[in-house]
């Protein structure tokens, strides 16, 4: 009986190792792409990068749970965990071309420019979750 209740855990754990791996990678290639560098500004104190990063974050994390949920297996899961990664450098751009000079802002420890990236980070995040489900 115990032996079967741990029946899953091979594949809990090919599932939690992919996703942590994903968001290591998201959370790489996102510094790479946008011209400041979000942890050197959050070392230095600057409090903008902190909700611009973690709306990033938490903006790929979402859907990235909710093609967890719905893959049917773990390639569909890498599949999906990647297009949701496009999809987040996809608000940066967005807002880059709304607010040009975001970076610049984030920089200067502009909260405002921050919270803004940030929140759209999220909305994009939750609308590409929603579109995810079946």
């Amino acid at each position: 009986m115990f032996s079967s209740s741990l029946a899953g855990l091979t594949a809990i754990a090919a599932y939690l190792a992919t996703a942590l791996a994903m968001v290591g990678a998201f959370g790489a290639v996102y510094t790479l792409i946008t011209p400041h560098r979000e942890f050197s500004l959050i070392r230095a104190g600057c409090t903008a990068a902190v909700p611009a990063f973690l709306g990033a974050i938490f903006g790929y994390v979402i859907p990235l749970t909710a093609a967890m949920r719905s893959s049917a297996n773990l390639w569909d899961f890498i599949i999906w965990a990647s297009i949701a990664a496009v999809v987040q450098i996809l608000a940066y751009g967005v807002t880059r071309f709304l607010i040009p000079d975001i970076s610049k802002r984030i920089t200067a420890n502009d909260l405002g420019a921050g919270v803004l990236l940030g929140g759209l980070a999220l909305a994009f995040g939750l609308i590409n979750a929603a579109s995810m489900t079946p």
